[in-house]
């Protein structure tokens, strides 16, 4: 999801993964952006359970502007933002 200035903000989904250990979305998103210095990056991590209600994964909050081209490993953080300490996503950023 993207957070900002009325006119940046959207929200893309992946596809759902099964149970996995390990998912790999392999998915590409592009946001153009008008007001990037004013923009957030916002990753939702969902927990798909089709038994029973889905659950929270994790989440981050990354300020556009800091954000730099490559690939990165993004911590995740628990329903209290509170860090979790060996879970991270891995991302690549690209800019034009």
């Amino acid at each position: 999801m993207i957070a900002g200035e009325a006119a940046d903000t959207t929200e893309k989904k992946t596809k759902t993964i099964g149970d996995n250990w390990t998912p790999v979305w392999n998915e590409e998103f592009t946001f153009p952006l008008t007001l990037p210095e004013l923009t957030l990056l916002i990753i939702e991590v969902g927990e798909y359970d089709p038994l029973d209600m889905d659950g929270f994964g994790g989440q981050t909050c990354l300020p556009v502007p800091e954000l730099r081209t490559g690939i990165r490993a993004v911590p995740l953080c628990n329903i209290e933002g509170e860090e979790y300490k060996s879970v991270k996503l891995l991302v690549r950023f690209e800019f034009v």
